[in-house]
């Protein structure tokens, strides 16, 4: 299975971290190895002093797919999860200054958190979910799909011209504003409307 993150698809992200507008989505890859194992802290890497969370909603894919139009994308999909896409900011500061790829600061060992998922049946629509991240009890991030430049079924047409789609893989879509840097002992707890998708704690 693969994991393809979508950066950039929350107006108040982009202008938070001061970057421009994209005219289409910006994506990046991680691998299976940056997925947290289930029930393990998150450990903060020795190559950052600045990781920060960006809670998302996640979509899982099921079945195979390629160049899949839009109005077919709700086939591909049926669970509605969230995630978070834990990111060395000063990591990548350095690399996007030079240029280069971010994989060093987004795709390392345990930055992908995958929490539940809820049936796709449990929304009137997936262009309207309310979703949080709380960090030690408080709110840090609030987002809703409405929000979202490209919406989760113009997300998969677009990467499925790229890339083919299997069973499993996973789609992150992007973080609404309020990323912020962890510390050891944090609690991150994630949810969609008001049930807990995953518990985290930070060492």
């Amino acid at each position: 299975m693969k994991i393809i993150c979508i950066g950039r698809n929350y107006t108040k992200h982009i202008e938070e971290l001061q970057n421009e507008r994209p005219d289409e989505p910006v994506v990046f890859l991680k691998p299976d190895s940056a997925i947290l194992l289930k029930q393990h802290p998150f450990v903060i890497p020795e190559f950052s002093d600045d990781i920060h969370h960006e809670v998302e909603i996640i979509v899982r894919i099921n079945k195979v797919g390629k160049y899949i139009d839009a109005k077919f994308a709700p086939n591909y999909y049926d669970e509605i999860g969230l995630g978070i896409d834990f990111t060395a900011r000063d990591l990548q500061a350095k690399l996007k200054e030079k240029g280069l790829p971010w994989e060093k600061a987004k795709a390392f060992d345990g930055s992908a958190v995958i929490g539940n998922f809820l049936s796709k049946k449990e929304f009137s629509s997936v262009e309207n979910i309310n979703f949080e991240l709380k960090n030690n009890g408080n709110t840090v991030q609030k987002g809703n799909t409405s929000h979202m430049l490209w919406k989760i079924d113009e997300l998969i047409s677009y990467v499925s011209q790229f890339f083919t789609l299997k069973i499993g893989d996973i789609i992150f879509t992007g973080t609404p504003e309020g990323v912020a840097p962890v510390k050891p002992n944090d609690l991150l707890e994630g949810f969609i409307e008001d049930q807990k998708l995953f518990r985290i704690q930070v060492k």
